[in-house]
């Protein structure tokens, strides 16, 4: 198996909170929205889908009971930006999309500065300013210790 990803797929309560907050909230561009199907597909990086998908139907495209639907609880997605200030500045766009403020930006042990919000769904994210991360023309992610 390559070692890659090209679809990311979370488990979410209601497709339409999603739609309402990455759409209408955070203006991200679907490249795919089936409401009908439940499902809503965006386009994060290069070669790769962020997919939210109504959490009882994946359970049962996964052969799952609907209590067993898998949710985004268990995971935080990053957002990393170039500046602390770009950290303050998303972090408030998304709060005023909807999110909840998990825990305010500040200094992080790693060296960095981040906080994290909650989309309406429970899905997770940090949004980080990681001066030891940056990515190549190609695409290619570099992680470095930050001092």
């Amino acid at each position: 198996m390559d070692q890659r990803l090209t679809l990311l797929t979370v488990g979410v309560p209601e497709v339409a909170a999603a739609r309402r907050f990455y759409i209408d909230g955070l203006g991200w561009t679907p490249t795919l929205d089936l409401p009908e199907q439940r499902v809503l597909f965006v386009q994060v990086a290069p070669g790769l889908l962020l997919s939210f998908f109504d959490a009882g139907l994946l359970a049962q495209d996964m052969g799952l009971p609907p209590d067993a639907a898998p949710t985004a609880h268990g995971i935080a997605l990053a957002h990393n930006v170039g500046s602390e200030a770009e950290v303050d500045a998303v972090i408030a766009q998304a709060v005023a999309a909807g999110a909840t403020l998990l825990k305010a930006p500040r200094r992080a042990e790693w060296g960095g500065y981040s906080g994290y919000v909650e989309d309406p769904c429970g899905v997770r994210w940090e949004i980080a300013h990681n001066p030891g991360l940056t990515a190549d023309a190609d695409g290619t992610v570099r992680m470095v210790p930050v001092e």
